[in-house]
């Protein structure tokens, strides 16, 4: 699998006003990245500001998000994780929708990813922050010398996720704290997002990598924490990733 490529992509937080800006803008550099694999690491939509009541109905914008999503192509495909905004409002609704768009879901599921003889396994889990990740269910298939690639939407899964033999995990949720003041951390970080904000880390023998996100919520404003596309590429014999 030496070179074989991977566009990470997460947090889209859609809607047809602000976020989709950033997402069109990321369509023709993904394409012209030609990666073999594209994975989106959750929050496809977002729990509304006006209260959970209508949550359910927020989860509409999983529609447009997904057609816009299918623009990118690989040849290995999309596969995708839920985030904890998509499981608090609708997950099945936002998963049908991804599903709709050719985009496969991972629900503590594995799968193979085959080419020239050689395989990894990509695995995804359920949010974390909804209480639904299951890594022994999701693993059982997995032979115990086969490379494995996670997607969790939450990064500080790492401390449980290096307890597996598991290589590398993909995450976003931080949105690498969207708002950052020069000299001074971020204003806020979510739960789960505040040991791992963004970029690589070394967790035991778990590489890491938090991608800090397309989309905003709160407020439509990034301050010196621009949206991100991350393309990682495999080397040597799986073990080695270059972001």
């Amino acid at each position: 699998m030496n070179g074989f490529t991977i566009a990470l992509l997460s947090d889209f937080h859609f809607d047809p006003y602000f976020s989709i800006h950033p997402l069109r803008a990321a369509i023709p550099l993904v394409n012209g990245l030609r990666p073999d694999l594209i994975v989106l690491t959750g929050d496809f939509v977002s729990v509304p500001l006006s209260g959970r009541r209508h949550a359910r109905a927020a989860a509409f914008a999983a529609e447009p998000c997904a057609r816009l999503l299918r623009e990118m192509t690989a040849p290995h495909g999309l596969w995708a994780v839920l985030g904890n905004h998509d499981a608090e409002t609708d997950p099945q609704h936002v998963t049908h929708a991804l599903q709709a768009e050719d985009i496969h879901v991972l629900a503590n599921q594995a799968v193979a990813i085959e080419r020239d003889g050689a395989r990894f396994w990509l695995a995804g889990v359920n949010d974390v922050i909804s209480g639904g990740p299951d890594l022994a269910y999701t693993l059982q298939a997995v032979p115990a010398a086969d490379s494995v690639i996670l997607l969790a939407h939450e990064p500080d899964f790492a401390d449980e996720a290096a307890r597996f033999p598991i290589d590398l995990q993909l995450s976003g949720h931080s949105h690498g704290g969207q708002v950052r003041l020069p000299l001074l951390p971020p204003l806020y970080l979510p739960e789960l997002a505040k040991k791992y904000v963004l970029g690589t880390y070394q967790v035991g023998r778990l590489a890491l990598y938090t991608n800090a996100g397309l989309g905003t919520v709160g407020i439509p404003v990034r301050l010196n924490c621009p949206p991100e596309i991350t393309l990682l590429a495999v080397r040597a014999l799986a073990s080695h990733y270059a972001g």
